[in-house]
């Protein structure tokens, strides 16, 4: 008799992992055997993941929560899926598509539905994450346009600013000194410069 498992994922550190956790609380998954990664799906180098995929043995049974849990690159997903139950001998439930369950339909057609599942549903998760980056840079591209200027908002020159500069112009302040006054970097002050000259 295999040991049962779980393995949830979330693309980020902010993001919550409790309906994951949910999902899997009704099983009969021991608490030590549910793995987590807190870490994109667009490879498979995820330390959780990857100590899950050593432990398993022929006979175990996987639940995941949804196919883009397991990861969102086709290849690697099918790959994966293909190491896990073809070579390992693990069986894998998704939770939210009943068809996605290797323990049903071993004979030659249930294997091959549920391949045909997997390969859609795996190409849709990547489509939508490619979807996804293009509707952002599309997003960002747009707001650039409008002048959205993006990234921490630049510094308050100081009020004797222009006083400086001519002290400085004039030699009779040294840059260190100067830029030690405004606390900026050197890169910072001579882009600022060019700023203040072009909207002159």
């Amino acid at each position: 008799m295999g040991k049962n498992y779980g393995y949830i994922r979330v693309s980020t550190k902010e993001q919550n992992e409790d309906r994951q956790i949910i999902a899997l609380r009704d099983l009969d998954i021991p608490p030590e055997n549910i793995y987590m990664d807190k870490q994109s799906g667009k490879d498979f180098q995820r330390p959780e993941y990857i100590k899950l995929a050593k432990k398993l043995k022929k006979d175990d049974l996987l639940y995941i929560k949804s196919i883009d849990r397991l990861g969102r690159n086709y290849d690697e997903v099918l790959e994966q899926w293909r190491i896990l139950t073809k070579e390992k001998g693990v069986d894998i439930v998704v939770l939210e598509m009943p068809l996605l369950d290797t323990r049903r339909g071993k004979d030659l057609m249930g294997t091959f539905l549920s391949d045909i599942v997997l390969q859609v549903l795996s190409f849709v998760a990547e489509n939508e994450r490619s979807c996804i980056r293009q509707r952002q840079a599309e997003g960002i591209a747009a707001a650039k346009e409008r002048g959205v200027r993006f990234g921490r908002p630049e510094k308050e020159l100081p009020d004797n600013f222009l006083m400086l500069v001519r002290r400085w112009e004039n030699k009779q302040l040294s840059l260190s000194k100067l830029l030690e006054i405004c606390q900026m970097s050197e890169s910072t002050f001579y882009r600022r410069m060019r700023n203040l000259r072009v909207n002159d």
